[in-house]
């Protein structure tokens, strides 16, 4: 059984319509495949209803923006959640707004140097998605000033740029906690992604455990070989769920659907463990 856990559709800043998306997933030789928009679940019932006339087992999740104390970019998976709970859908409504508020300075601040505009960028940006830099990035391409959404990130977009902006986003414990409350099984995404920027070191990891993690996205082209060995180590010891998948984002990134996969086994577990009202 092949299973991908990770994908990211245009509700937030993958390329392709969730019913695309379930479809590609067919394609690629998948059984079962769960997306995880940022910050969002407004692609669910779309994806789901695409995958139940297609014959692929769909897993409703979401890819949860955090920050650390020290301002350490974590993004925290959760699968099976309630989407209506009242203390996991205000923290996300909280954070959609900061990133939409974070995407119009960012852009107000490159507009003196580049011909980019809000209303450019909201041209590649589908109806209700979750707005971010990959949006963008993607205005960016549009002018010519950069050749991918990887290089956009790479220069204009990186966080040493002078156009850069933070925005809030809960404490990745905080999030854990908000997740397991809503029912849902919380996954620490792609943990060792140094390429992406600084990650998090063992008191913040133990911190996120004692809030209720209950797994490591171990199988992701980000994580380093010796670092998966590291992670694998701790899931061991702590008894932790290990995942494996893609991150796919359609043609916005490299990742190709089931690149990397979660074991059958481990999928069960994720479904025996939630409680929320997205759980079978």
């Amino acid at each position: 059984m092949r299973i991908d856990l990770h994908t990211h559709s245009n509700v937030s800043d993958g390329t392709e319509d969730p019913e695309v998306l379930i479809g590609s997933a067919v394609a690629a030789g998948l059984d079962a495949v769960a997306l995880t928009d940022h910050d969002s679940t407004a692609g669910w019932d779309r994806a789901r209803t695409a995958a139940h006339g297609l014959g692929i087992t769909f897993v409703p999740g979401m890819e949860v923006s955090c920050r650390t104390d020290t301002g350490i970019s974590v993004h925290m998976l959760s699968y099976l959640h309630d989407p209506l709970h009242p203390g996991l859908h205000a923290e996300i409504e909280r954070s959609r707004t900061a990133r939409l508020t974070r995407a119009r300075r960012m852009v107000e601040l490159m507009s003196v140097d580049y011909p980019i505009s809000w209303d450019l960028v909201a041209q590649h940006v589908s109806e209700g998605a979750t707005v971010g830099r990959p949006h963008i990035a993607d205005a960016l391409v549009s002018l010519g000033i950069v050749r991918t959404r990887s290089e956009a990130f790479q220069s204009v977009l990186t966080a040493r740029s002078p156009y850069w902006v933070s925005h809030y986003a809960p404490h990745p414990a905080h999030a854990v906690g908000l997740i397991r409350a809503a029912g849902g099984v919380p996954v620490f995404a792609h943990p060792s992604a140094s390429n992406r920027g600084a990650v998090v070191g063992g008191a913040d990891l133990e911190e996120m455990i004692d809030a209720g993690l209950l797994g490591l996205e171990v199988e992701h082209r980000d994580n380093p070989a010796a670092a998966q060995v590291a992670l694998r180590r701790i899931a061991r010891e702590r008894g932790l769920l290990v995942t494996g998948s893609s991150d796919y984002h359609g043609s916005g990134k490299p990742n190709l659907l089931g690149e990397n996969l979660t074991a059958p086994e481990v999928l069960g577990a994720i479904q025996g463990l939630a409680t929320g009202a997205a759980a079978p």
